[in-house]
């Protein structure tokens, strides 16, 4: 769940995207897992759900290190890939990589904490550069 005030707007990366409305000094926690807000959604659980809800469902989440896959109840689900994201995943929580204006997009790399987009690749993503892909 975002801890800082947010709002959905067009992105220039790519359909909707997430901003903040508040400046943000690099460092700050910004986003945190927030059980019943976030869902966890069992693989065999996923599986199991009817198309096309099941597909929209694996658009919005992310599957964890755990196999887990992980839907965020609030804007988080809207945040957009990039290769140099404001954004760090790299911990338990999400905090601001730098300090991030009113208004910006706020962005994360999808490889941090995604182990398909880290698995799979990003091929959508192939005019922001090249792709690595790590295991």
């Amino acid at each position: 769940m975002f801890k800082v005030p947010t709002y959905l707007a067009p992105s220039p990366i790519h359909g909707t995207g997430v901003f903040t409305a508040v400046p943000i000094p690099a460092g700050t926690v910004i986003w945190v897992f927030d059980h019943p807000i976030d869902w966890e959604i069992q693989p065999e659980e996923m599986m199991t759900i009817p198309e096309p809800f099941q597909s929209r469902l694996r658009h919005f989440s992310y599957l964890d290190e755990r196999g887990v896959y992980v839907l965020c109840g609030d804007n988080a689900r809207f945040m957009n890939h990039s290769f140099a994201p404001n954004c760090d995943d790299s911990g338990v929580a999400t905090v601001a990589a730098s300090d991030i204006a009113a208004h910006e997009e706020l962005t994360c790399d999808y490889r941090s904490f995604d182990l398909e987009s880290r698995v799979d690749g990003l091929g959508h993503f192939q005019d922001e550069g090249p792709i690595e892909v790590t295991a």
